[in-house]
């Protein structure tokens, strides 16, 4: 019988690589600072969000999006923007996490009074302000255990309207007579270059990520803002396979270089294939896994928000992941969205252990694989460095865990 607690998990530490800023928003704050902001919410509750837009089970991706309307919304001022980036890492330390990847479209939350580097500067420094706190704690002084670290990932939009944001709407005046899919490519272009400017200007901006509606908006698309990208030394997730076939993870590592791949849902699933014509679909998606595979390429996976967005999943034992699994895939367990999902990182590795049935070797390589393939801010002796101090403080409390489970017995 597999006796993996909770509370053990909760010690643990832990990674998550695909954290969604605007995702992740705490209810109180957000209730709070929609009151400040004449932001008009379904409720001011955090029972009525609960039961009438952040739920439990959504119907589709759709649903599941319509939440980021209100965050988003309450995410237009520095202040602002500090605050929920400083409480997101609080969140996550509290259970054990010491190293995020806090993602968001800076172009979102950027106005005539608050520019786009301007943005990345206030999630910056609350998740600086964090860091601080936590590592300068006697027990991380003293390398009893790791410090608390963070990369920020800029996301491109596959797609936008003029209600996206003042940015957006700008964007789209200036470029009337530009067919569509030219214009998020352009757009792309701008985020790309300002978080190459951003982290040339000393923040901790490690990467590139492409998010929006799959189906319609294909990653083609972008191949010029992940070519400047790829130029500049940044490193480059993708959104893909999650609400489309195979081919939008083939595309995304063939047109984009995707170092990691975001979901990857659809990744074993063949009656999602898009393609006509497709002469053998089953050695098309075992070749695919296989480059994956080899090229150590890893899948950010969000167990609780892929159920969500995918009803059809119906089970978590029906998810992919047993096969990316069977596959020796590197995997990196995460959240996706704490708020929308209504999850944390210990829940996740929790429903793993139940759903897959996973031993302490099976959770010892997934947290190594969220330690090894994060887009790490510093040098990469450094990163050998955390990894190891990680995973040293890993087996300490796996020893105590296994200890305790003795004397049980």
């Amino acid at each position: 019988m597999n006796r993996i607690s909770r509370e053990l998990l909760k010690k643990l530490p832990k990674t998550d690589l695909h954290l969604h800023l605007d995702g992740s928003i705490r209810l109180s704050t957000l209730i709070e600072l929609a009151k400040e902001s004449c932001v008009e919410l379904p409720s001011y509750t955090e029972e009525g969000l609960r039961s009438t837009v952040f739920k439990s089970n959504y119907s589709n991706l759709e649903q599941y999006l319509a939440g980021f309307v209100y965050t988003c919304s309450v995410m237009r001022n520095s202040e602002q923007l500090e605050r929920i980036a400083y409480e997101l890492a609080l969140d996550n330390q509290l259970e054990g996490v010491r190293y995020i990847e806090v993602r968001f479209a800076p172009q979102l939350h950027s106005s005539e009074e608050l520019n786009v580097i301007d943005v990345f500067k206030a999630v910056n420094r609350g998740l600086s302000k964090a860091k601080e706190e936590f590592n300068s704690k006697r027990e991380i002084q003293q390398g009893a255990e790791p410090h608390f670290d963070y990369g920020i990932v800029a996301c491109a939009m596959r797609y936008f309207n003029k209600d996206f944001s003042p940015f957006h709407r700008k964007f789209l005046q200036l470029h009337k007579y530009t067919a569509a899919h030219r214009i998020f490519g352009l757009a792309s272009i701008e985020a790309v270059g300002a978080a190459v400017e951003a982290r040339d200007i000393g923040l901790p901006v490690v990467g590139v990520d492409l998010a929006g509606p799959e189906k319609g908006f294909p990653p083609a698309h972008h191949r010029e803002a992940y070519y400047l990208a790829h130029r500049n030394f940044l490193k480059k997730t993708v959104h893909a396979g999650e609400a489309y076939g195979p081919e939008s993870i083939f595309q995304a590592i063939t047109e984009l270089n995707a170092d990691r791949i975001g979901h990857g849902t659809s990744l074993f699933n063949i009656e999602a294939i898009q393609e006509p014509g497709l002469k053998n679909p089953e050695v098309y998606i075992e070749n695919l896994a296989q480059f994956i595979a080899d090229r150590r390429i890893t899948i950010e996976v969000c167990l609780t928000s892929n159920l969500q967005t995918n009803p059809h999943l119906k089970d978590l034992r029906n998810h992919p992941m047993t096969k990316m699994l069977d596959h020796k895939l590197s995997i990196a367990l995460c959240t996706d969205n704490r708020t929308v999902s209504n999850t944390t990182v210990t829940d996740e590795y929790f429903k793993a252990v139940k759903a897959f049935d996973l031993n302490l070797k099976d959770l010892k390589n997934l947290v190594v694989y969220g330690f090894k393939r994060s887009f790490f801010p510093g040098k990469y002796r450094e990163k050998r460095a955390y990894v190891r101090n990680c995973m040293k403080y890993f087996e300490k409390i796996e020893e105590e865990y296994l200890c305790k489970e003795q004397s049980r017995s």
